[in-house]
């Protein structure tokens, strides 16, 4: 039988990423369920390790015991859009990503039909050339008063966790949510800090490969401006901006 200790390592790493027993057994390529593993029944193959290590980074002499360390550090996490859009004529488009989508967002984050179901458009300026970007709604007001509930965020994708700046704010897709943080990295610590603006938002660490894909916001979509003169460009700002405020809150219905 195999040691306790490996097994409640086992057991509780299983949880920790959220899975049922059959749900884990899919993922590392065990029959059924990984019940017999948990209670000892069936050997922990080296097979299982592996696949651990490669989707995971789980270290395996954390797994067997003789490391406190519980995941291999890598050079770089891979923060790499899994599907870019694009248009009839193959030129990347913004999807938007409302709240009510961005629950499902890191589920189906690589399933190239779910994206299909999302507007698209295009914004033929040229702050948003040569670069992928993703429209996502904001929820919540933990990024008050910069960003407020129910405002748009414009973000470009962001290719390595190392590009991140501490003077910016980013759209973060976790394993089970998508938020907008600043992004703080420690010096002599693996782990990156999520920073809220507004201050009864405690900041909380996370580890990299939690981390699926990283948004730097460049620009928001704001509705409602309050303007004193009815002449020139910022009266066709506003009427271009209701006209899309229109044709978002039609995507929401």
């Amino acid at each position: 039988m195999e040691n306790e200790a490996i097994l409640k390592r086992f057991t509780d790493l299983r949880r920790e990423l959220g899975y049922t027993q059959s749900d884990f057994a899919k993922q590392i390529g065990v029959s059924n369920t990984t019940a017999d593993i948990e209670r000892g029944r069936t050997k922990l193959s080296g097979k299982v390790v592996v696949e651990l290590l490669k989707k995971y980074k789980i270290n395996p002499l954390w797994l067997f015991g003789e490391s406190t360390q519980q995941y291999i550090e890598t050079s770089s996490t891979n923060v790499i859009p899994k599907v870019v859009t694009v248009d009839s004529a193959d030129n990347d488009n913004m999807v938007l990503v409302n709240a009510k989508a961005a629950a499902g967002y890191p589920q189906n984050i690589e399933d190239t039909s779910w994206y299909k179901e999302l507007p698209a458009f295009d914004l033929p300026l040229p702050e948003f050339r040569n670069a992928t970007y993703r429209g996502f709604q904001v929820e919540g007001d933990s990024m008050l008063p910069n960003l407020k509930p129910g405002e748009w965020v414009l973000a470009k994708a962001t290719e390595d966790l190392k590009e991140v700046s501490a003077n910016k704010i980013y759209v973060v897709v976790l394993q089970d949510a998508v938020l907008v943080k600043k992004v703080i990295s420690k010096p002599n610590s693996p782990n990156v800090t999520l920073v809220s603006l507004n201050e009864s938002y405690p900041p909380y660490d996370i580890e990299p490969h939690q981390i699926q894909e990283i948004w730097e916001v460049n620009s928001k979509i704001t509705f409602g401006i309050d303007a004193t003169t009815e002449k020139g460009l910022l009266k066709q700002l506003q009427e271009s901006m209701e006209e899309l405020k229109s044709q978002i809150n039609k995507t929401n219905r």
